[in-house]
């Protein structure tokens, strides 16, 4: 094994530890699973977290958890991957959004998924085994196991009543 290729392995250890003291028993990670420069985490308090094993999270990618998150063993993702199982509430027109809370869900991922780079996963989604979500995609609804997911690059404006 190369210094370079220790310096690594030594650096995952080091983070996943930082992790565990910070967080709990609301963490959990499972065997082999990496991380690149640059990965976020954020876990409110009453939060949890589940990582599987042998995952991988490129550099740039974060999870938001106010509620729940849970990923499957052997899934990766890309660059830039941000997962929320929140969304700030914005309809009560008198108020100003940051003043209206959160609505949450639930998020998860199966196993042997592949994200892909710039993706977001939104709040309430479960992604099914065996799925890759292309890049840039944004996920917000459930997606069945073996689905490959792809951006048509649309959007949609809808106007605030």
């Amino acid at each position: 094994m190369t210094l370079l290729k220790i310096y690594w392995r030594l650096k995952a250890v080091f983070k996943k530890l930082c992790f565990k003291i910070m967080f709990g028993k609301r963490f959990s990670i499972g065997k082999n699973t990496t991380f690149r420069k640059n990965f976020g985490l954020y876990l409110e308090k009453g939060a949890s977290i589940k990582i599987g094993n042998d995952c991988f999270f490129n550099r740039g990618c974060s999870i938001n958890c106010l509620e729940s998150v849970a990923i499957g063993d052997h899934t990766i993702f890309g660059e830039n991957v941000k997962i929320y199982d929140q969304n700030h509430k914005f309809r009560d027109r008198t108020k100003l959004i940051r003043e209206q809370g959160y609505s949450v869900g639930k998020v998860k991922i199966g196993s042997n998924c592949w994200i892909c780079t710039n993706a977001v996963i939104l709040k309430g989604v479960e992604i099914g085994d065996n799925c890759v979500i292309g890049a840039g995609c944004v996920i917000y609804r459930d997606i069945p196991a073996n689905s490959v997911v792809k951006s048509n690059g649309g959007i949609t404006i809808e106007t605030l009543e």
